[in-house]
């Protein structure tokens, strides 16, 4: 049987720094350690459903590849359909595409054209938010599926990028503010 539930503070005691990852530069936030202790995962999972307990969400939106472990956990929790938003290439049906920019380079988002029914109510969970980029390109995806985005929700935030500013006009919460 596992203890108390963590608090934030633990959670971010939790992640580790890993200097020049994934190049000479970048100070890498490691959420591994929280995801290899069952009472720390089991409170992020709780931290990021709280608020949406009561909330009707029909799907859960994670993006490729960290997101998709708090997103899916998150969704299992919501009793809520898990969506896969993907790199470019690596889903088998039809999809709808947005690129963007992040810190270190620039990437191309994919979903399924069907992946969601219009003005579905979602939740889009990622573990980062560091420049905004990949969440903003997550969020036109979403509004081009007619989705109705209930919150941005991520377990660390990289406040000093100023990410958020990117993501103006959708709710945003973030458990961890570094």
């Amino acid at each position: 049987m596992m203890n108390k539930h963590a608090t934030v503070s633990e959670l971010t005691a939790a992640i580790r720094d890993i200097p020049d990852f994934p190049k000479p530069g970048i100070l890498f936030k490691d959420i591994t350690p929280v995801l290899s202790d069952a009472r720390l995962f089991s409170s992020a999972i709780d931290q990021l459903t709280a608020p949406h307990k009561n909330s009707h969400i029909d799907a859960v939106v994670g993006i490729d590849a960290r997101g998709f472990i708090f997103a899916a956990a998150t969704a299992v929790r919501l009793g809520a359909a898990f969506v896969p938003i993907r790199k470019k290439g690596k889903l088998p049906y039809k999809t709808i595409e947005e690129s963007y920019d992040l810190e270190y380079g620039s990437n191309t988002i994919a979903m399924h054209i069907d992946a969601l029914k219009p003005e579905s109510r979602v939740l889009l969970v990622d573990d980062l938010l560091a420049t905004g980029g990949t969440a903003a390109a997550a969020i036109r995806l979403l509004k081009r599926m007619n989705a109705n985005i209930i919150e941005a929700s991520f377990l660390v935030e990289l406040g000093f990028l100023k990410g958020r500013e990117r993501l103006v006009g959708t709710p945003i919460r973030s458990v961890i503010v570094f």
